[in-house]
């Protein structure tokens, strides 16, 4: 079922933004902080979602080159940084919505016996409060934010980090995601991977994502997992 692995999955390592939390609308209001701290003007959910995904400081210097040259960008870029964070931590959690489907869906993975761990490059300071507000923090082993390791996903050392932080192969770890990020991450981690059609991808269309399948919902993801492993399971017994 996923063609990059034979073995049984357990363990998931699930992504936030777009995945499990529509956060877009708290990236709009903290990025309009920010740009009325510039007397910029206001940019809309949809200008600003292909940014989103790829870390704080690629969102910055991205929102901030559709208005500045290359040498105002980085001659801004540190107030500019402070001043999103200092609007993003004021808001955090307060616009984004669950999607559907994922406390279901943890739950299922958590009762079929799976250990889970959240990967996230949004700031470990964003990621902590965000998942208490959320009541989501009871379900992960382990949390890594863009900025809690050497480098952030699509480098595969995040994902590789919790393979060993649970002691199993790679190959038995699934990466639940709605970007090429994820997906990137890892193949090159060896992992397989699935990926939601609902988030954000850098605006680009998820059917062009490299993974071993679309789920609707963390519950599909789930049910998808929990077959998979009764067919390795009965492949074993023969």
């Amino acid at each position: 079922m996923f063609r990059t692995t034979h073995s049984s999955i357990k363990a998931a390592i699930i992504d936030l933004d777009g995945t499990m939390l529509d956060t877009m609308p708290d990236f709009a209001v903290a990025i309009n902080g920010m740009r009325a701290d510039l007397d910029l003007a206001p940019l809309s959910k949809e200008t600003i979602s292909p940014m989103v995904g790829k870390g704080s400081e690629n969102l910055i210097r991205t929102v901030l080159a559709r208005d500045f040259d290359a040498a105002t960008v980085e001659a801004r870029f540190d107030a500019s940084m402070a001043s999103y964070q200092r609007h993003y931590l004021s808001i955090n959690g307060q616009h984004s919505l669950l999607f559907d489907g994922v406390i279901a869906g943890l739950d299922a993975m958590r009762a079929n016996g799976l250990r889970l761990a959240c990967v996230t490059n949004k700031p470990i300071a964003f990621t902590t409060p965000l998942l208490a507000l959320k009541g989501l923090d009871g379900y992960f082993e382990v949390v890594y934010g863009g900025d809690s390791l050497a480098q952030k996903k699509p480098h595969p050392l995040p994902l590789l980090q919790v393979c060993r932080d649970f002691d199993l192969a790679p190959s038995s770890v699934v990466a639940i995601g709605d970007s090429s990020n994820d997906a990137e991450a890892a193949r090159a981690a060896g992992c397989p991977v699935l990926t939601v059609p609902y988030g954000y991808n850098h605006g680009r269309p998820v059917q062009e994502i490299d993974s071993d399948g679309i789920v609707d919902s963390l519950l599909s993801a789930a049910e998808l997992i929990q077959k998979h492993n009764r067919t390795v399971l009965t492949l074993n017994q023969h």
